[in-house]
C-alpha cells in the first residue's frame, strides 16, 4: 500500500520534459496555404503584429508546404512568400503539391495527375486564358506552363527544404516513417505519408509539426501536431506559435462580409503540462 501511495506522489516527478524551442527563439509554423492569398496576407499581418507585441526574439517562420494548387491564387502566394523571405527568416518546406508542380514541366503523366488535384487552378493563376486552357491538350498545357510560369518562381520552389529541426521540434510537410532514423527518412514519406504516421502513438524523439492531412482543428497528439485546417475549402489558415514550452495558435478565417478575421487560441496541452509542473514545484521554461 505504501509503495502504491509513493508511486502516485512520484508521478509528477516523472513527467517527461515539455518540448521546447531554444531560449530566446520564437517560431511561427504556418499550415498548407493552397493558393489562398487572402488568408495568407491576413496571417502575415497578424504574425508581424504578434511578433512585435511579444517582444524581442530570434524569430523563424516555417511554411509547411503546399503553397500551391486548389485555391485561386497560387502565383500570388508564391510571389508573396518570396517577398516575405527577402526581409524575414522564412523557411519553406517542399510539399507534395510543389513536387508535382515542378515535375509537371518535364513529365506529361505527372502533369495529368497534377491538373486533376488542383493544378488547373495553379496554371490559371499564372495567366493562362481559361478558354484556351479548356481546349488545349495536356502537351499544349505543358508548353504554355513553360512559357508563363517565371523561371525565378520555379527556382524558388526548387529551393524548398525537406525537414527543419528547431529545438525539440521537427517540421516536415506530411510526417515521417515511424521508428526510422531521420537520416534514413525517404523524401516520399516526408512529402506524402499518412499512415502509419498518423496513428502512431509512441514518441518520435522530436515532436513532429506537419500539415498535409486536413483536420477541423489543430491536432496535438503529444508526439505530433497537425495544423492543416483545409484553407482552400474551409477558409481557415492556421499557424502554431512556439516559444519556450508554450504552444498557441493563430488563425486567419474568412468572414461572410469583409476581409479575413484573426482568431487566437491557447494550447490545452501546454497549459496542462505547465499546471502539472507548477503543482510539483517545477517552473516551466526554455532549455
Amino acid at each position: 500500500m505504501l509503495k502504491t501511495i509513493r508511486k502516485l506522489f512520484d508521478r509528477g516527478d516523472s513527467l517527461p520534459p515539455a518540448a521546447a524551442v531554444p531560449q530566446g527563439q520564437r517560431v511561427y509554423a504556418v499550415g498548407d496555404i493552397h493558393g489562398r492569398l487572402d488568408l495568407f496576407e491576413a496571417l502575415i499581418a497578424a504574425i508581424e503584429a504578434d511578433d512585435a507585441a511579444a517582444g524581442p526574439a530570434e524569430t523563424t517562420i516555417v511554411l509547411l508546404g503546399d503553397l500551391v494548387d486548389r485555391g485561386p491564387n497560387s502565383a500570388g502566394v508564391v510571389a508573396r512568400a518570396r517577398e516575405w523571405q527577402r526581409r524575414r527568416a522564412v523557411r519553406i518546406l517542399m510539399g507534395n503539391h510543389e513536387e508535382m508542380f515542378l515535375a509537371s514541366f518535364e513529365k506529361v503523366d505527372t502533369l495529368k495527375h497534377f491538373l486533376r488535384f488542383g493544378g488547373k487552378e495553379t496554371v490559371l493563376s499564372y495567366g493562362l486564358d481559361r478558354e484556351v486552357y479548356a481546349s488545349a491538350s495536356v502537351e499544349e498545357v505543358q508548353q504554355m506552363m513553360g512559357a508563363t510560369v517565371p523561371a525565378d518562381h520555379r527556382e524558388f520552389l526548387e529551393s524548398f527544404e525537406d525537414m527543419i529541426a528547431i529545438g525539440d521540434y521537427l517540421f516536415v510537410h506530411a510526417g515521417i516513417a515511424p521508428q526510422v532514423p531521420l537520416e534514413e527518412q525517404k523524401t516520399g514519406d516526408l512529402r506524402w505519408i499518412r499512415e502509419p504516421f498518423l496513428s502512431h502513438t509512441e514518441p518520435h524523439g522530436s515532436v513532429i509539426v506537419h500539415g498535409h492531412t486536413i483536420s477541423d482543428e489543430p491536432q496535438d497528439r503529444g508526439n505530433r501536431i497537425g495544423i492543416d485546417t483545409g484553407a482552400y475549402a474551409s477558409g481557415r489558415l492556421t499557424a502554431l506559435v512556439l516559444e519556450g514550452v508554450s504552444r498557441r495558435y493563430m488563425e486567419a478565417a474568412e468572414g461572410e462580409h469583409g476581409p479575413p478575421r484573426i482568431q487566437y487560441s491557447p494550447s490545452d496541452s501546454s497549459a496542462h503540462i505547465a499546471a502539472l509542473r507548477a503543482k510539483n514545484g517545477k517552473m516551466p521554461g526554455g532549455l
